[in-house]
């Protein structure tokens, strides 16, 4: 409950607006003067004070005001008059006065110029909760159903050492599964070391795991421990390992089953200490079966498997993810970026799909923080930032083409190719021809788009490099 001090010398106001913010629900104290005032904030912890300007008594409401912001830098204060005079209004604002409102003042009309600032002050309060909470157990935000359901699971999971495969879409938080799983085991205090197998080309791979001697390669001058070494005793999250070569699936089923291993170029064995966790956005059967993912491995890692659930199937959860990514960027920035949401946004927000998952939320969240230039974000700039999304804009693209009349004397055929590459060549342009980044957007494999782009006859301009 927040705390208003009102200060005025006339007892029939401060009865007034004393009862009213009661009632209202909020804590409301009366200083009958300046000194009172003083007093008041020097005991008590105060959110916001209403200060009238012409107090006969003592001091005036602006040599109260320039004491309150010498003692009391970060207070809100709102001042109060019966008169309308522009210069005494300019003048409490450049001393520190967040607003100036005149008399005769309503319930409605106080609570209406103070909001704002009590919203940031609760929202600087949070920031304080939050600076305790930096645990990615800490991070699990949520209460839906199958949020409570996957906190279970890794609490269940997070008391053994048994292999755990955990599967989700992009942006999903796999990564901060697997950190909640750690966090919480008996290995917490020992090293949490992740490796993304999608972010590095395949020789590199191997490398970054096993680590090398001096000399192993062209370029090797000193000798490098890998990730299995550096998680000694904790725990190596393998982030996309569908993405991992076949040769390098090999060496890690061999550490695996042996808990040893040998850095290239080396020939000494170490043993090490390691529970892995390993992550996918992929089907690893479809994987299997297609031959790119070893079918022993799997059943090595799917010890205990656990599904992240998309945000569309949570989405129940977006409120508390809203209000804990706009606290946490508050954390960093404090209250430039401390905005006030109206509650018609968060329909906006349940209405869409939500294909890049919680990091897609974050960000949008974070671009609404810093980029709504006023204090409260309404629907309508939840809405302009949807549209400026790759998926809203695809699908008002991809409406038009099929909007278009089909040739009658055209195959299926070779309209579905037309279509088909049409659509490549707009993702290959809109992704700067990363061919990782196209080819997971389209949901194909790399191996599949160069096929489909050698058939297409696409070719990369040379204007990109």
């Amino acid at each position: 409950m927040e705390t208003i001090l009102i200060v005025d010398d006339e007892r029939n106001t401060l009865r007034m607006l004393s009862q009213g913010l009661q009632l209202r629900g909020y804590n409301a104290l009366t200083a009958a003067s300046g000194e009172t005032a003083l007093v008041q904030c020097a005991k008590t912890n105060v959110d916001l004070v209403l200060l009238d300007i012409r107090m006969e008594n003592g001091m005036d409401g602006v040599q109260t005001l320039v004491k309150l912001r010498q003692q009391h830098p970060a207070l809100n204060v709102v001042m109060m008059s019966a008169q309308r005079d522009i210069e005494t209004a300019v003048k409490t604002m450049e001393l520190g006065a967040k607003r100036y409102i005149t008399k005769p003042i309503s319930i409605d009309k106080i609570l209406a110029s103070v909001e704002p600032f009590l919203e940031i002050s609760r929202l600087s309060q949070e920031n304080e909760v939050l600076k305790s909470k930096i645990g990615p157990e800490d991070e699990m935000v949520g209460e839906s159903p199958a949020m409570l359901n996957l906190r279970s699971q890794i609490r269940r999971v997070a008391t053994s050492e048994l292999t755990v495969l955990i599967t989700g879409e992009n942006g999903s938080g796999k990564q901060l599964v697997a950190e909640a799983i750690h966090a919480q085991s008996a290995r917490a205090k020992k090293p949490f070391i992740p490796l993304n197998c999608a972010a590095m080309p395949d020789e590199l791979v191997e490398n970054e795991l096993f680590g090398h001697e001096r000399g192993a390669y062209t370029g090797a001058d000193e000798r490098r421990q890998g990730r299995f070494e550096l998680a000694n005793g904790g725990t190596l999250f393998l982030d996309e390992i569908a993405d991992m070569s076949l040769r390098a699936q090999a060496k890690v089923l061999r550490v695996l089953e042996s808990g040893e291993v040998e850095r290239l170029g080396g020939h000494q064995i170490r043993k090490v200490d390691v529970r892995i966790l390993a992550a996918t956005n992929k089907d690893l059967p479809t994987e299997i079966e297609n031959e790119r993912f070893r079918l022993d491995l799997f059943y090595r890692l799917n010890v205990i498997p656990i599904v992240v659930p998309p945000l569309r199937e949570r989405l129940e959860d977006i409120p508390l993810l809203v209000k804990y990514f706009a606290a946490r960027l508050r954390l960093n920035m404090g209250t430039s970026a401390a905005k006030v949401l109206d509650p018609e946004v968060y329909a906006v927000l349940r209405a869409y799909d939500w294909p890049g998952n919680i990091r897609e939320l974050k960000n949008i969240v974070e671009r609404l923080m810093i980029m709504v230039n006023r204090s409260i974000v309404l629907p309508a700039d939840v809405e302009e930032v949807l549209a400026l999304t790759p998926q809203s804009q695809s699908v008002q693209e991809t409406a038009a083409v099929y909007a278009e009349p089909y040739q009658p004397d055209t195959p299926l055929s070779t309209m579905v190719d037309a279509a088909e590459a049409a659509c490549i060549q707009q993702a290959l342009d809109e992704h700067d021809w990363n061919i990782r980044q196209t080819a997971e957007v389209l949901g194909v494999e790399r191996s599949n788009l160069y096929k489909k782009m050698k058939k297409y006859n696409i070719e990369r301009p040379n204007d990109v490099l």
